[in-house]
C-alpha cells in the first residue's frame, strides 16, 4: 500500500501533464460538443438549436460529397502502406550500402514543410506545363488537368499523400523488421526455403503489429487532411466539389461562412468517423495481428 505522502507527490509529478491534457485536449472538445447544438450570431454569441445542425448535415450535399471524398483519399492512402513494407524490406538488406543515404532520403518529405510540398507539387500536376505531363507526352500520353478536373483531383492529393507518407511508414516498418530474430531466418534458409517465401511466411507474419499501428495513424491522418487541399486546389474552381474534405468543409463553415455551430457539429462527426473506424480496425486486428 502506498502511503499518503507517495499519493500526493505521484498526483503532483502527473498535475502538469493532466493539466496540459485537460486545458489543450479535453476542454476544446467539451466546447466543441457544445458548439455543435448551438447557432452563432451574425455579432457573436450563440442559440441553443438542438441537433439541428446535425439534421442539417445529414441533407447537405456538400456533406455527403466530402464524407466521400474523405473516405476515398483515406482508402487510397492506405493502399501506399505495402509500398512502405517493400521499402523498409530493401533497405533492411544486409550490407547494403548507403543505407542511411537512402533512410535520410526517403523521411525528407516528412519533415518538408507541407506548403512546400503542396506548391510544388501543384506545379508538377499542372495539365499545361507541368512535369509530370511532360513525361506522360513523352510517352505518348495525353495527361489529365490532374488538379483542374474534378474527377482527378482527389487522386493526385492521394499521390502526394503517400509520398509523403511512406518514408515515415518505412522507418516504422524498419524498426520492426530490425525486430525480428534472424534465428528464424537461418531455420528457414536450412530448410530450403527462398528469400520470398521467407518474407511471406515469416517476415509479414512477425510484422503484423507495426503494420496494425501504421494502418491505424495512417487512417486518422488521411481522415484529417487539409493543407494538400488548400494549397493543390483552386478554391474556386470545378475541381474542387471533387476534392473537398471534411477538414476543409469545416474549414469553409467555421472560417469562411462563420457558421461555427454548424462547424463544430462536422468536427464531432469527423472524431465520431474516426472513433468508429479504429474501434472496427481494433476489432478485426485480433483476427489476422500476431504478437510474440
Amino acid at each position: 500500500m502506498l502511503s499518503k505522502r507517495e499519493w500526493v507527490w505521484g498526483y503532483l509529478l502527473i498535475a502538469p501533464m493532466a493539466l496540459g491534457l485537460g486545458v489543450f485536449y479535453l476542454w476544446p472538445i467539451a466546447q466543441t460538443l457544445y458548439l455543435s447544438f448551438t447557432e452563432s450570431g451574425v455579432f457573436g454569441g450563440h442559440t441553443w438549436v438542438g441537433t439541428d445542425n446535425f439534421t442539417e448535415l445529414l441533407g447537405d450535399d456538400q456533406m455527403r460529397g466530402a464524407l466521400g471524398n474523405t473516405l476515398l483519399y483515406a482508402v487510397l492512402v492506405l493502399a501506399g502502406v505495402p509500398v512502405a513494407i517493400v521499402v523498409a524490406a530493401l533497405l533492411n538488406v544486409p550490407g547494403l550500402r548507403g543505407m542511411s543515404v537512402y533512410r535520410t532520403l526517403y523521411f525528407l518529405p516528412v519533415v518538408t514543410m507541407p506548403a512546400a510540398v503542396g506548391l510544388t507539387w501543384r506545379y508538377l500536376f499542372n495539365g499545361d506545363f507541368g512535369a509530370i505531363n511532360h513525361f506522360l507526352g513523352e510517352l505518348g500520353i495525353d495527361g489529365p488537368y490532374w488538379v483542374s478536373d474534378p474527377d482527378f483531383a482527389i487522386y493526385a492529393i492521394a499521390i502526394v499523400g503517400v509520398w509523403s507518407s511512406v518514408g515515415y511508414n518505412a522507418v516504422l516498418f524498419l524498426a520492426g523488421l530490425q525486430g525480428i530474430p534472424r534465428q528464424y531466418y537461418e531455420a528457414a534458409s536450412m530448410d530450403g526455403a527462398g528469400r520470398l517465401r521467407q518474407f511471406f511466411r515469416i517476415t509479414l507474419p512477425l510484422l503484423t503489429p507495426t503494420t496494425f499501428f501504421v494502418l491505424v495513424i495512417t487512417m486518422i491522418n488521411a481522415l484529417q487532411v487539409f493543407d494538400l487541399v488548400y494549397l493543390m486546389i483552386d478554391l474556386d474552381g470545378p475541381a474542387l466539389n471533387g476534392s473537398r474534405t471534411i477538414v476543409y468543409l469545416f474549414f469553409e463553415k467555421g472560417f469562411v461562412q462563420n457558421q461555427r455551430g454548424l462547424a463544430a457539429a462536422i468536427a464531432v462527426v469527423l472524431l465520431g468517423l474516426i472513433l468508429v473506424l479504429t474501434a472496427i480496425q481494433f476489432r478485426l486486428q485480433k483476427k489476422w495481428v500476431h504478437y510474440e
